[in-house]
């Protein structure tokens, strides 16, 4: 070896460990990154989810059929996911866990996590709470809980304990306080001794101590609504809960408290579009005033805690109060409008809103396929995208994914014309009198 050779010895063998400890650190790095960003995703608890803009919530019931006895299968629900994860979502409701549905969604949740440690979703957990009698054809009594319910919140804590890495929130009922629910409802003291016996297992550590517990319910219910509603039951309920997640329904307004939607006579010059554009401005506005009722009875009894919207939605057929020969409320183009008015309202406010909902749910009125109840979805029992999300369908977010053996495609075959067919005007409020 000749001296030059000789000199450059060491500086090439420094060069070359050099280069060996980047080679090899690169190579761990994005093992590291993975493991922090799957470790991030875990710790993620319920008050770093609601309220944040990019962790979009929805309702979720994934029954295909007209009877809930034919339960999803597990495949059927992981297609669900992907198809919601692909638009944003990352937090579903379920309602009870006396069926298998919410604790085989949790299964599916937790097999795509498996297979893709950044898949991302989040469960708020329900929790049906009924009265003693209910369901049973007996008289409903209002006062006495259904001996049914210890169960159900066992097999809920359960599946929290199964699943922490998923459930961050559990709700005790829902809509189980509201008195128009005359086949179950329940007294607040009811909601009120669930609450503190989570609130306790949390304390004990028997649940995870991050878990938000609430029960998710007319606004009504949480004080918004008439004053037979403010008990002191219904106060130190709004004490221990974590947050309150209240509902608002603007639809169905339109039927029971239609002057917010009726046009005025200062809308008569308008065109067809730009009256039910302003009707669905009104339909936003009556929401906000139902959210700021709750928050001003919370806050007349000391209380200061977030309030996140655990249900609203517009159907888009009805042959009912809220169709053609009723309040003129049901299409797909003013369930967009609504879809978008909400969203946009409640993530620049910091608000979860639990849509209402993902996917059409025929077993809700089994005996009327047109029943307003079976299309509150964003999607068609088929899979259908209505117009709400046609942009979605436009920008290829579902491509390569289905529902039913259907690729995504959009309702009316994306014929906007045709859509705009089936929108009715709402009633003048000359109208409406005539008609009552």
């Amino acid at each position: 070896m000749s001296r030059k050779h000789r000199n450059m010895a060491p500086t090439y063998i420094i060069i070359m460990v050099l280069m060996a400890i980047c080679f090899s650190c690169n190579q761990v790095k994005p093992k590291e990154e993975k493991t922090n960003t799957v470790n991030q995703i875990q710790q993620l608890t319920a008050k770093d989810i609601l309220g944040n803009p990019e962790y979009l919530a929805i309702s979720y019931g994934g029954y295909r059929q007209k009877s809930r006895e034919q339960q999803p299968t597990l495949a059927q629900l992981k297609e669900d996911m992907k198809i919601l994860h692909a638009m944003g979502i990352r937090m579903l409701r379920t309602y009870n866990v006396q069926l298998p549905h919410a604790s085989n969604v949790l299964k599916a949740i937790s097999e795509l996590k498996r297979d893709n440690p950044k898949f991302e979703m989040y469960v708020m957990l329900g929790a049906w709470i009924d009265c003693k009698n209910a369901w049973t054809g007996q008289e409903p009594d209002h006062n006495v809980e259904s001996e049914a319910n210890a169960a159900e919140i066992e097999r809920a804590v359960a599946l929290v304990n199964r699943y922490p890495d998923i459930v961050k929130v559990l709700a005790v009922g829902n809509e189980a306080m509201v008195k128009w629910a005359t086949s179950y409802y329940v007294q607040p003291s009811v909601i009120l001794k669930w609450v503190n016996h989570l609130q306790a297992l949390k304390r004990s550590g028997e649940l995870p101590k991050e878990l938000w517990i609430t029960s998710s319910d007319d606004f009504a219910s949480w004080g918004g609504g008439s004053p037979e509603y403010h008990t002191p039951d219904l106060e130190a309920l709004v004490k221990a809960v974590d947050y309150i997640s209240m509902h608002t329904y603007p639809y169905h307004n339109t039927h029971y408290n239609p002057e917010f939607w009726n046009l005025k006579e200062d809308q008569a010059h308008l065109g067809k579009k730009e009256k039910v554009e302003a009707a669905m401005l009104s339909a936003l506005n009556f929401a906000k005033k139902q959210y700021d009722s709750v928050a001003n009875y919370m806050k007349s009894v000391g209380v200061n805690k977030p309030i996140h919207i655990g249900e609203t939605g517009w159907a888009s057929v009805s042959d009912g109060f809220y169709g053609p020969k009723g309040s003129r409320a049901t299409d797909e183009y003013k369930q967009a409008l609504y879809y978008r008015h909400m969203r946009e309202w409640t993530q620049e406010a910091g608000i979860s809103c639990f849509y209402f909902e993902a996917f059409n749910e025929p077993w809700k009125d089994a005996h009327n396929n047109k029943g307003s109840e079976n299309h509150f979805g964003l999607f068609t029992v088929e899979g259908m995208a209505k117009y709400a999300i046609w942009d979605l369908v436009d920008k290829g977010t579902f491509k390569g994914l289905g529902r039913n053996g259907h690729p995504i495609e959009k309702t009316f075959d994306g014929d906007l014309e045709r859509m705009l067919e089936t929108v009715l005007v709402p009633p003048s409020a000359v109208e409406a009198s005539t008609h009552n």
